[in-house]
């Protein structure tokens, strides 16, 4: 038996609880990850409504434990770190079964704590400058949220590429945007336009008046690439306009550790909660005032 994080039925933060399950067993494909560490998100105790009672996170950092058939390199005992697929259980338990190909190394040079935080923050932003955005060295970006829980990796992973990085940040958070890499820091309630000079990209990483207004600051053949809502109709009439969800990817996740490894990249934490404070962490989660984020602690080790 093990102690996960489960979202019971009719859902909202009053219906978790941390329960006693049976470990689950790796299928074809699949690997038996030991959980050190599952980060969270704040919407994410809303996705699962159609499957409950189901284990909640999407991502870990552990070791695995035990391995079944077409797995590829991943060996029992290796360090690993993952962005699991939504569709199915979550990794806020003390054993959690992955499918072996969106494993990946841990980067050697983070905690577990740490590198559970780096999953899903840090592909939506390698997607979204990368992917989707095609950000190329020399140009000019705009990171709606620099110093956000998307935004701070977006603009390290910008920086490195080579973009002049402009980005938007409450007047408390500025200097965290600029240590993060923005060469320019905008109130994000200030006009766009006449503060900067047109920019290639925009990745919108906080919706709302900034994501419509940075619109008009985009050159002609410009991209806009949103996470954190769809751009309006108006906007996607007359600008390239790209939302996306984030999907698992093993070789985007070796890249990470990369530049984690080589302290190119590091992701910021707000708080740490053991796992029988679950209720706790989703509450602090769902706050205003966050820097980081909010991991369980699930194994000391």
């Amino acid at each position: 038996m093990m102690r996960a994080v489960r979202l019971r039925p009719p859902g909202g933060i009053d219906a978790l609880t941390v329960d006693e399950i049976e470990v689950p067993q790796p299928g074809p494909g699949e690997a038996l990850v030991r959980v050190h560490a599952a980060a969270i998100t704040r919407d994410e105790i809303e996705w699962p409504t159609d499957r409950l009672p189901t284990t909640l996170s999407y991502e870990l950092s552990g070791v695995v434990e035990d391995v079944a058939g077409n797995v590829g390199d991943i060996a029992i005992g290796d360090d690993v770190f993952a962005l699991t697929p939504f569709d199915r259980d979550g990794v806020a338990a003390e054993h959690a079964v992955v499918p072996a190909a969106f494993l990946a190394p841990k980067p050697v040079g983070l905690s577990h704590v740490e590198s559970a935080a780096l999953p899903l923050a840090g592909l939506t932003a390698w997607q979204g400058l990368f992917v989707h955005g095609e950000l190329q060295p020399g140009e000019r970006v705009l990171i709606l949220g620099a110093a956000g829980g998307v935004g701070h990796l977006a603009t390290q992973l910008a920086a490195w590429r080579g973009a002049h990085v402009i980005g938007t940040a409450s007047s408390g958070a500025t200097q965290l945007a600029r240590g993060f890499g923005a060469e320019q820091v905008l109130d994000p309630t200030a006009p766009f336009v006449g503060s900067i000079e047109p920019v290639d990209l925009v990745f919108d990483t906080v919706g709302g008046d900034a994501l419509a207004r940075s619109a008009d600051v985009l050159r002609e053949g410009g991209r806009l690439v949103a996470v954190a809502e769809e751009p309006p109709p108006e906007i996607a009439q007359r600008v390239n306009a790209t939302y996306f969800v984030v999907e698992p990817d093993h070789e985007q996740l070796v890249e990470l550790a990369r530049l984690a490894n080589d302290r190119i990249l590091r992701p910021a934490i707000d708080s740490v909660f053991p796992l029988e404070d679950a209720r706790a962490a989703f509450d602090r989660v769902m706050s205003s005032g966050k820097r980081g984020k909010v991991v369980i602690e699930v194994d000391h080790a």
